[in-house]
């Protein structure tokens, strides 16, 4: 019982420095990788808010237009689809204008009418416009009412150059991680290099050397990853009585996917890292080891 417990001691003492860095570096990228996510999530969301208006000519009635709105929603471009009668346009209209346009002209001069929303891959303007020029062709359809072009285009805009800053700065952040990681655990073996000299001078190979150092320098990666991931965890939780729910937004299968990543990231980086490292000073000479 006294060796593990010495052997515990001496694994926290000489790891402790690289958890706490590493579980910052993933920290960051997984508020980044979190934080993509939900800007993903919605856009999909406003994308998939643009409507189409399809007005059906004054002869077809609310059975004809409802066979156009059955039509309309198995196209793949549509993601939903509902039938405005012209009952419903008539007090639609009387609702908000407080105008009777059926005791004005006597009959009700509104036709019926096909909303639908747009599939996100298919909201952009040469796709709207292709869609709206279909429609136009159908022989039921009067009119096709599409949102304005330019709003379209400088929203797909403004949203593929948000995504390419937040790929950049994920990949900036990669690559800070996988220096700090590596400085992190060189400055670890490097407070052993004279253990591993030690253990060449005894007849000790390479192989056998290296693997306790990349095994807890694996370790130590892991349970950086899931100290991260926990911490992410508790911001999740915390954030579902705030006004950005983080839980309702991502969801917690792709969080659990972040947090994989993490862990797996984590054991990564730092096992190359102790891989070079060690085999650093594999090949040094002992008045090189001073330097």
């Amino acid at each position: 019982m006294k060796g593990r417990k010495e052997v515990k001691i001496s694994y926290w003492a000489a790891h402790l420095t690289t958890i706490v860095s590493v579980t910052l570096v993933l920290l960051i990228i997984g508020l980044i990788a979190l934080t993509s996510i939900g800007a993903a999530v919605e856009t999909q969301r406003l994308k998939e808010k643009i409507e189409i208006s399809v007005v059906m000519a004054d002869s077809v009635s609310d059975d004809r237009a409802a066979v156009v709105c059955e039509q309309i929603a198995a196209e793949p471009y549509a993601l939903e689809a509902h039938l405005i009668t012209k009952q419903e346009a008539l007090d639609a209209w009387t609702a908000e204008t407080g105008e009777d346009l059926q005791a004005l002209f006597g009959v009700n001069p509104l036709s019926p009418e096909v909303v639908f929303r747009l599939r996100a891959e298919h909201t952009a303007s040469d796709s709207i416009a292709a869609i709206a020029a279909q429609l136009e062709t159908l022989p039921q359809v009067e009119s096709v009412a599409v949102p304005d072009s330019e709003m379209v285009s400088r929203m797909n805009h403004n949203i593929e150059r948000a995504t390419w800053i937040m790929a950049a700065i994920a990949l900036v952040l990669i690559v800070i991680s996988f220096v700090l990681i590596n400085n992190t655990v060189h400055l670890a073996v490097y407070a052993r290099r004279f253990t591993i000299h030690t253990m060449q001078l005894v007849g000790a190979t390479n192989g056998f050397i290296r693997r306790p150092y990349i095994f807890y320098n694996l370790l130590s990666g892991m349970l950086a990853g899931c100290i991260a991931t926990g911490l992410l965890a508790l911001g999740m939780v915390l954030s579902a009585s705030t006004a950005i729910n983080l839980v309702a937004l991502i969801g917690w299968i792709p969080f659990g996917i972040v947090g994989g990543g993490l862990v797996g990231l984590g054991a990564l980086l730092c096992g190359i890292s102790a891989g070079i490292a060690t085999s650093r000073y594999l090949h040094k000479d002992y008045d090189q080891l001073f330097r």
